[in-house]
């Protein structure tokens, strides 16, 4: 490994100082130096790193301590260290609570079925997903968009089932998303230009977006032009890989369904939701799926609807369908929207736009007191879908909007949140809103002197699993990255609903199934495990940001069953970063080392005295079928 310099600079250097140099290299090296296209070649970014030998870590200590334990000390001892094994080669796709063969077994009204089941612990699998064979890193963005290995989600059916309507092609040894769809034949960017002459989209004042249904995510991937982020997601069907290809292509998105319960996001969260030919019951259920929307959109929000029965009177023949029954299905979204306080801005061709009004002073006669929803609005975890209103927030006049002002993106970002100011997020003042953005920036800003590709491009998914605030995000905001802000619901805040707020997108989730949570459900659901998988395939997740994850689920959630479903998620040679106590990190670390991980210590940024640590860690590369953990040059 060669380092910068002449040759007498070399002569002249210790032997000390070329070991620190080539550690310090290796690790890097390790953090994704010889990170592979879909082609298995070494990418721009490795070669870089791995010219650029000479890394120099200001300001931060290295030194692992013996002892451990209370005293805040490192324990690097591997005595204790115990392998776990790989699962058999046919789990490589295993999704845990949307596992096909059991979600056969549950009813299929209101897609049930397709919801979240989770296995027992009895069923849960205690070992290592591998990576298919011939996996290769995703392209960075924005090729990825457009190009997904196929090695990486080896699944040709849509390629079939999609052809005239230009989803997905299949060429080489890749994949080709032409960015077409169901309703958009001219492209995802001439259907978004038609949506932006109405939604305000390119002033920034629109900047989070759900897709409901949203197939490979072509309508998530072509917003990032507008420097809109979508949350898109869809159940995990016969329509096989959709949610991984949107994953593999760099798209936020989640394994999802409008069904029984309520969706995972706050009230008053999105400024824009989306559904093009979703196949979604609009009308059933007295309205439930349209209160829904409602529900998680925010006032002068905007909701899209393209496809049937849009425009029924010309494309009734096209649907081949009656059209009494389309004029029904048309009349009762209209009659629903109304109830909900939306306006009609726009419809043509099949795509309609409805605004969600400011607030209710225009249309309270509307809302009978019988429909309003009593239960809390943000209490939505495995909560029952009703058919009720969500109340708007309460104003001081019809003029002012029940949210606050909208502010545009990325003024927003850093901006205090109206939710903040207003007092709605009891225990968080704007001064502590201020201090917690200020601490995050000088925590990334000391990430990346350890981890120098973290914002080059390398990572694109991440996931912050203790999302807080949304500090970490906001801190790392980049074009070349997003972040899904998970929000444990034992958490201490609610502080999700602050997180839309600035801009950022992320979801509800608890990697603990509490006792609570199980009592509102029948009694033969009892046996859900404690620790619950993400709502995701394998391999999705770049990077994963882990802050005081291990403490607040300390005594909760088994520690191993949290660190397995980190490893089933992120992609090999993936990136972990772990804050929390030195003596929850000592525990953390000795089990990662049985997990084909390569970890690296570090001490807090303001000194060595402080017992809050770092440990880096990078999941090495393997794939099925092998016992080896070299990457392939």
């Amino acid at each position: 490994m060669a380092t910068k310099g002449n040759s007498g600079d070399r002569k002249t250097r210790s032997p000390l100082a070329l070991i620190i140099v080539i550690s310090l290299c290796c690790f890097f090296y390790i953090l994704g130096a010889w990170q592979r296209s879909g082609f298995g070649k070494g990418d721009t970014i490795a070669l870089e790193v791995s010219k650029n030998a000479e890394c120099v870590l200001n300001n931060l200590n290295y030194e692992t301590h013996s002892g451990g334990g209370d005293d805040g000390k490192i324990d690097d001892s591997e005595s204790t260290v115990q392998e776990i094994k790989p699962c058999e080669d046919r789990f490589i796709d295993y999704t845990p609570c949307q596992d096909q063969m059991r979600a056969m077994t549950f009813p299929r009204e209101n897609m049930n079925y397709r919801e979240r089941h989770c296995p027992p612990q009895e069923e849960k699998l205690h070992c290592l997903i591998p990576a298919p064979k011939g996996y290769a890193t995703p392209f960075s963005w924005p090729k990825s968009r457009d190009y997904v290995p196929y090695a990486n989600a080896p699944y040709k059916s849509l390629t079939v089932e999609k052809a005239i309507q230009n989803w997905i092609q299949y060429e080489g040894n890749l994949f080709r998303f032409p960015g077409g769809g169901t309703q958009f034949p001219h492209g995802a960017d001439a259907y978004i230009n038609e949506l932006a002459s109405v939604i305000p989209m390119d002033s920034g004042m629109v900047r989070t977006a759900l897709d409901t249904g949203c197939g490979v995510a072509s309508w998530g991937a072509y917003l990032f032009k507008k420097n809109v982020v979508a949350m898109s997601f869809a159940p995990r069907d016969s329509h096989e890989a959709q949610v991984q290809f949107a994953l593999e292509r760099g798209v936020p998105a989640v394994i999802g369904v409008l069904g029984t319960v309520k969706l995972p996001y706050p009230s008053r969260s999105f400024d824009m939701a989306h559904c093009s030919r979703c196949l979604i019951p609009w009308g059933a259920n007295d309205g439930m799926y349209m209160m829904e929307v409602d529900r998680v959109l925010r006032p002068g929000g905007y909701w899209v609807l393209s496809g049937p029965p849009i425009n029924w009177k010309t494309n009734f023949k096209g649907w081949q369908r009656p059209i009494k029954e389309l004029e029904a299905e048309q009349n009762k979204i209209e009659d629903i929207a109304k109830s909900l306080c939306w306006e009609k801005k726009h419809e043509k061709g099949e795509t309609a736009i409805w605004q969600k009004r400011i607030n209710d002073h225009s249309c309270r006669e509307r809302v009978t007191q019988s429909t309003m929803c009593s239960k809390n609005e943000e209490n939505v975890w495995y909560e029952k879908m009703e058919a009720c209103i969500t109340p708007y927030p309460e104003t001081s006049g019809p003029d002012k909007a029940a949210d606050g002002a909208w502010k545009p993106f990325p003024e927003r970002l850093n901006a205090v949140p109206f939710r903040i100011s207003s007092g709605s997020v009891p225990g968080v003042s704007e001064e502590a809103y201020l201090e917690d953005n200020r601490l995050w920036k000088k925590h990334v800003n000391a990430y990346k002197r350890v981890n120098k590709i973290l914002d080059s491009g390398r990572y694109r998914n991440v996931m912050d699993m203790n999302a807080g605030l949304g500090g970490f995000a906001a801190a790392i905001d980049s074009p070349k990255l997003w972040v899904m802000n998970v929000m444990p619901t034992i958490a201490e805040k609610d502080t999700l609903g602050v997180i839309y707020e600035r801009g950022l997108i992320g979801i509800y989730h608890d990697w603990y199934f509490s006792i609570s949570v199980l009592l509102r459900f029948n009694s033969s659901e009892l046996l859900f495990p404690p620790c619950e998988a993400f709502s995701t395939y394998p391999r999705t997740y770049d990077l994963i940001h882990a802050n005081g994850v291990f403490s607040l689920y300390n005594d909760k959630c088994n520690t191993v069953d949290i660190l397995l479903e980190m490893d089933r998620i992120l992609r090999p040679e993936g990136a972990v970063i772990f804050r929390d106590q030195a003596d929850v990190l000592n525990k953390v670390n000795k089990i990662v080392k049985g997990m084909r991980w390569n970890t690296k210590w570090v001490d807090h940024e303001d000194g060595p005295l402080l017992s809050e640590k770092i440990l880096f860690a990078v999941k090495q590369y393997w794939v099925a079928g092998e016992k080896s953990t070299e990457s392939p040059q």
